[in-house]
């Protein structure tokens, strides 16, 4: 029997958990959910004789280096912060280790000693990232094998709410962890390159810089992430002249959303005093200017040169953000906290909801003397507010590394990332038996497009 630890049962835990209960007869496997709490874990196990839900504490060692000595593998859902312990003790009692997290410093610290000790510490392996290494370092090196140069690569994600689903005029509904879209975009000026050139777009301006993409007949815009240039190396594109990483939304979005940026609200370098007592107005008044005459919304509507009649208004005043009785009811919190903590109130998936992952990778290429692009897309839809796409997208992905490793089909040892044949050709084919597949096809060569760009 091969016995795997699964710590963390949050949102992105239910397809990992239901993929691994369904190969447990097959495979012989015996689960152990470990959380803080147990409710979400038993709920997702529904009494599965191969399973079992414990009360776990991450930072309490003694329980957590018994759970993970007899243990096979240790897949890790926490928080990327929390990830660290865990690993110490996988080198410790010699396990294995996969997580959805991107690569700390402190983990990657710990190369040398996975390596000797025959250990795969797999990281980076959900959604994005995830999915996206995999699936572009697969049309990658097909383009390097033909002997062509790489001219292009944009990559760009997004987690959105199904059409079916999208009842709020902001087109969006949280899909993952609502504090990391509230941040998004902050801690320094996005970097990509284009045309060999570096060029930066600091976070004031972020969301006026968007481009537009076509998926699947559906019309999108994304932003640039912070730094697009992170795996370039690591996909072995070092000397790429365009290379630009992005987020995707439903057009709209991010005019909308940079109201919020341009008012100060997702700061989250400070705390508010009294916070607990004031509503949802006395919020939005606090960063207009004092007058003993206007109201709240005619300050924020004279300040940004709003039309009463543009969306952008109706889409502030359908958060109810100028309610008077509304209370924040949060102690001593941050602009970014009470904004994540308003919207949660329109945006929360309901239990019938469906999610939409929407991802697409450009690729240009030179071969002989002629310039070439693909395109590959990717649009995956959820069940419901349990089964998320976000959930699959990001579970089975993990779920499939750590049933690998298991049995010997994955055994590169050290802290790594899914950018090897080894690791992204088995998961690749066996994602698209559960929908899971990129559409390719070649289009006509545009390299860098300024009429793409919006702002």
């Amino acid at each position: 029997m091969k016995n795997i630890l699964i710590i963390g049962a949050g949102k992105s835990s239910s397809a990992l958990i239901k993929y691994l209960l369904d190969k447990s007869d097959e495979e012989n496997l015996r689960l152990t959910i470990g959380d803080i709490s147990t409710e979400n874990a038993l709920k997702l196990i529904k009494n599965h004789k191969n399973a079992k839900a414990i009360q776990l504490d991450v930072f309490d060692a003694h329980p957590r280096e018994k759970e993970i000595e007899k243990t096979d593998i240790v897949i890790s859902m926490l928080p990327a912060r929390f990830h660290l312990e865990v690993a110490k003790d996988c080198i410790k009692f010699k396990k294995h280790m996969v997580t959805a997290s991107y690569v700390s410093k402190e983990m990657k610290a710990l190369d040398n000693a996975a390596k000797e000790n025959g250990l795969v510490f797999m990281n980076e392996i959900g959604l994005d990232p995830g999915i996206d290494h995999m699936s572009a370092m697969q049309v990658i090196d097909k383009i390097r094998e033909s002997g062509a140069k790489m001219l292009l690569f944009e990559s760009f994600c997004g987690g959105l709410v199904a059409p079916e689903s999208d009842t709020n005029l902001w087109n969006y509904k949280f899909t993952w962890n609502p504090r990391n879209v509230v941040l998004a975009g902050q801690g320094g000026a996005a970097m990509f390159i284009q045309e060999s050139t570096y060029k930066y777009i600091p976070y004031h301006k972020l969301f006026r810089r968007t481009e537009f993409l076509k998926i699947d007949n559906q019309k999108f815009e994304a932003y640039a992430n912070r730094d697009s240039l992170k795996y370039r190396s690591a996909y072995g594109l070092d000397d790429i002249p365009t290379m630009y990483r992005g987020t995707i939304r439903r057009v709209g979005f991010s005019r909308a959303w940079n109201i919020f940026v341009q008012l100060g609200m997702t700061d989250d370098s400070y705390t508010i005093e009294d916070s607990e007592n004031m509503s949802y107005r006395d919020f939005v008044n606090l960063f207009l200017a004092y007058s003993p005459s206007d109201s709240v919304e005619l300050k924020l509507r004279s300040y940004l040169k709003i039309d009463q009649d543009d969306i952008m208004w109706e889409k502030l005043v359908e958060l109810d953000l100028f309610n008077p009785k509304k209370k924040i009811e949060l102690v001593n919190a941050t602009p970014a906290q009470i904004l994540q903590k308003i919207l949660e109130d329109s945006w929360t998936l309901q239990e019938n909801d469906k999610d939409m992952i929407v991802m697409q990778h450009l690729f240009g290429y030179e071969f002989n003397g002629e310039k070439h692009q693909i395109e590959s897309s990717l649009m995956v839809l959820g069940e419901n507010q349990t089964y998320t796409a976000m959930a699959k997208t990001v579970g089975l992905p993990v779920a499939i590394a750590a049933l690998k490793i298991l049995k010997g089909d994955i055994k590169t040892p050290g802290v790594q990332i899914p950018i090897t044949k080894e690791v992204y050709k088995p998961i690749l084919k066996e994602l698209e038996n559960h929908g899971i597949k990129f559409t390719e096809r070649k289009v006509k060569y545009l390299g860098y497009n300024p009429d793409h760009i919006t702002g």
